[in-house]
């Protein structure tokens, strides 16, 4: 099923789909040459736990995925909307490091196990976590607690639809509106 955005497994879709790996490479080399999509690579330094590597596959427009798909809305609350969130975010990260720090990389991390943080910026510097809840609880900060484990001086923040800015176990959580005004003002990274 498609989806915003797909961690890539070249082989397992060359499988399902009867073609070559490398073929399969090159196809999302085009996409990602004519600006339909863009890789973000897998952030694969690693001190205890074992990591993912591959790159995960966003769209440069949900647009696309919800034609697809033939959705028409995205309902605050369900995974979509959660995925659509997640996208703006990066969009803007993404602007952002392209415009104004260019050297900076990007990418994001997940353990085998399941622990997962949507941006890693520059070197485990900052751990990005996007999520679309009114009010971020403890639970939502455990892909961040389990980064801070390998990267300890790594700033921890959430991205989330929350009222009001706070600190809650080391983590910084922001309202998208005041994160995406802090960090077009140079505040963060």
């Amino acid at each position: 099923m498609l989806i915003f955005t797909k961690i890539v497994n070249y082989n397992n879709i060359a499988t399902e789909c009867g073609i070559s790996a490398p073929t399969v490479k090159e196809y999302f080399s085009i996409l990602e040459e004519t600006l339909i999509g863009y890789m973000i690579p897998a952030f694969t330094q690693k001190v205890k736990r074992r990591v993912i590597q591959s790159p995960r596959f966003y769209y440069s427009d949900v647009g696309i995925a919800n034609f697809l798909l033939q959705r028409t809305v995205l309902n605050p609350g369900s995974p979509e909307f959660g995925h659509a969130f997640e996208h703006f975010i990066l969009q803007e990260i993404i602007a952002y490091i392209g415009y104004f720090r260019p050297l900076l990389s990007l990418a994001y991390w997940r353990t085998t196990s399941g622990y997962e943080v949507d941006a890693i910026i520059g070197n485990a510097d900052f751990a990005i976590e996007v999520k679309s809840s009114t009010e971020v609880q403890s639970h939502h900060t455990k892909g961040l607690k389990a980064f801070s484990e390998e990267f300890p001086d790594a700033r921890l923040i959430i991205v989330s639809l929350d009222k009001y800015p706070r600190r809650t176990n080391n983590v910084d959580i922001y309202p998208a509106t005041q994160f995406l005004s802090k960090m077009w003002n140079g505040d963060f990274f």
